[in-house]
């Protein structure tokens, strides 16, 4: 069992940047893959970034490449997702996940944290 947390949500102006963290519970952090989502209202949830067990790969959706990073740092359970260069359309509640399977869009996640508001103001 995995328990994830998110922190790091907030009110940021176009063009700012945020820092999400998603920190996990459990002594089998390194065992799963990690992913980013999101959901806008309204909308569909959909996969933002994902990283390998180890860190050494990640997946990113083409509308966040370049202006986001996932990383993890698997000595403190924890993943990542810095957002630069933010725009309205980011705007979203912001899930972690994990998965025994992979890191990409298409992976089963088995566990979900409960979510982090990020609001972009234009």
């Amino acid at each position: 069992q995995v328990q994830l947390v998110e922190s790091g949500g907030g009110l940021v102006q176009a063009g700012g940047s945020l820092r999400l963290s998603c920190a996990a519970s459990g002594r089998t952090f390194s065992s799963y893959g990690m992913g980013w989502f999101r959901q806008a209202p309204g909308k569909e949830r959909e996969f933002v970034a994902g990283i390998s067990w180890g860190g050494g790969s990640t997946y990113y959706v083409d509308s966040v490449k370049g202006r986001f990073t996932i990383s993890r740092d698997n000595a403190k359970n924890t993943v990542y997702l810095q957002l630069n260069s933010l725009k309205p359309d980011d705007t979203a509640v912001y899930y972690c996940a994990a998965s025994i399977r992979g890191w990409g869009p298409g992976t089963l996640y088995n566990y979900w944290g409960q979510g982090t508001q990020v609001t972009v103001s234009s």
